[in-house]
């Protein structure tokens, strides 16, 4: 009957360690899936920033561009190309 009760009590102890090593596993993963959140929605803030921050820029170089700068004076007159498509597309849309 000793060895049985033996065996029992290494059981509970090592049932009782799982459950412990669970329960902090458990904890942990909480942690992470938090951490996780809070990285989401740093990065869809940054995405936003930096898509701002393009638009910026975009319109700085169109604006550069405008006053005379040699160095963007090719995209200037490929966006007013392509202005000047889609306004002769919507007339041509308005006339149908």
């Amino acid at each position: 009957m000793s060895h049985l009760s033996e065996h029992v009590d290494s059981l509970e102890n090592k049932i009782s360690k799982l459950l412990h090593r669970y329960t902090i596993l458990e904890q942990e993963k909480s942690n992470l899936e938090m951490e996780i959140t809070v990285l989401k929605d740093e990065r869809s803030k940054f995405q936003l920033e930096n898509d701002k921050l393009n638009e910026t820029c975009n319109s700085l170089k169109l604006a550069n561009s405008m006053l005379g700068s040699d160095q963007h004076k090719r995209d200037t007159k490929l966006k007013i190309n392509a202005l000047v498509r889609e306004i002769d597309q919507c007339i041509s849309q308005l006339s149908e």
